[in-house]
């Protein structure tokens, strides 16, 4: 994407902007659509007909039915409601809960949340390219399992997990499957009935809908203990007025993104492989990150063993990308997801991640990646 000051977006990982369709369906419900949802005046009528419309949208995307849609403030309140939802239901069942150790933090710290309160949290390692092993889910679930929770794709690396295969040992288990699919809605084929989960998260930032919305999908049976406690709204499981042109912009988000997804996701994949490409014959000593599996369609995380990738964003003022070891400043750590793939830590220091969107295109994706390579090539001779 080319802003409007000559600058290259190329962080879509980290949010989209929103969809000039998305914006348009959205400004009446700011002007002159402000009804309460609740209400039984036309206005209010009117708007809680818009919920449901943008409901219908997001239950196609996801391959469900309208009833089984929960909006949100976004993607960490659903990964809460599942998390601690599950928790609070389940524990007289049990108190173990499994993540895998590249979970984004707004799972990990929720499960760190809930083994100060006395949960048993036991971590899913993951292999060289980043991806959870079913056979060690098998390993380590017992009878005592109340939820398992596998992000669908990785927001640093773009790796997909075998979410279908982890489903089917969760429930032989007796244990409730949650997934985050922030990353991967409106990327990829999402359908909640092929990969069998029961609790699905979803962040309207992440596919050209506004910041501050998402939804929970939550299976048809599944029991949680609501989040927030108030009036009945969404079906009782999330008490507030409902922010209404929000949720009709991630319906309309949903929509687009139902129209688009496989010519995006060719498209995108050609552009992404395009610019690997020229890193690769220009720095042949890089490591590409999750090449060797499915991922992301749009991702693109590059590893330099001879640079921290701060310098490399330091000195890309016309590129927006990502330091994809997220790293902190002046401690030398780095990214918990690259070294639960036992990447060492200069190859985690020096990584990058690229990530491309809906308004990005060839000529774009060239003149980033010109000015990639020059910058890099200078610091490398510096």
């Amino acid at each position: 994407m080319l802003l409007d000051d000559g600058k290259i977006y190329l962080d879509y990982n980290a949010t989209t902007p929103i969809d000039p369709m998305v914006q348009e369906a959205m400004e009446p419900f700011y002007r002159s659509h402000f009804g309460n949802p609740s209400s039984n005046h036309s206005l209010g009528r009117y708007n809680r007909q818009a919920i449901d419309f943008a409901r219908e949208q997001v239950a196609s995307l996801l391959g469900t039915q309208p009833e089984e849609v929960i909006f949100t403030s976004g993607g960490s309140e659903s990964n809460n409601m599942a998390l601690k939802g599950i928790a609070s239901r389940a524990a007289v069942k049990g108190q173990h809960i499994i993540v895998s150790k590249v979970e984004h933090p707004a799972i990990l710290n929720v499960v760190q949340y809930l083994q100060h309160q006395g949960f048993r949290i036991s971590f899913l390692p993951v292999d060289s390219q980043g991806v959870v092993q079913p056979d060690d889910l098998d390993e380590i679930i017992t009878s005592k399992t109340i939820l398992v929770s596998v992000m669908h794709a990785n927001n640093e690396i773009g790796s997909i997990q075998p979410i279908d295969e982890l489903t089917e040992i969760a429930h032989r288990a007796g244990a409730t499957f949650h997934t985050d699919a922030a990353q991967s809605v409106g990327k990829i084929p999402v359908d909640v009935n092929d990969l069998g989960c029961d609790l699905l998260s979803v962040a309207g930032h992440k596919l050209y809908a506004p910041k501050g919305v998402g939804v929970l999908y939550k299976k048809t049976g599944i029991d949680l203990e609501p989040l927030l406690h108030g009036a009945d709204h969404e079906n009782g499981m999330r008490a507030g007025t409902e922010n209404v042109a929000q949720i009709v912009g991630l319906g309309m988000a949903a929509e687009i993104a139902s129209q688009k997804l496989e010519s995006e996701m060719l498209r995108l994949k050609n552009l992404r492989d395009r610019l690997q490409a020229s890193l690769k014959q220009a720095f042949p000593e890089i490591r590409i990150n999750a090449v060797s599996t499915p991922r992301l369609p749009n991702t693109l995380s590059v590893s330099f063993a001879q640079l921290n990738a701060l310098d490399i964003l330091a000195n890309l003022e016309e590129v927006m990308i990502s330091a994809g070891a997220a790293c902190h400043s002046g401690d030398g750590k780095g990214s918990g997801v690259l070294e639960a793939m036992h990447i060492p830590l200069n190859y985690q220091l020096g990584t990058i991640r690229i990530s491309l969107g809906r308004f990005c295109d060839e000529s774009i994706v060239q003149q980033a990646s010109a000015i990639l390579i020059q910058r890099i090539t200078r610091l490398l001779e510096s």
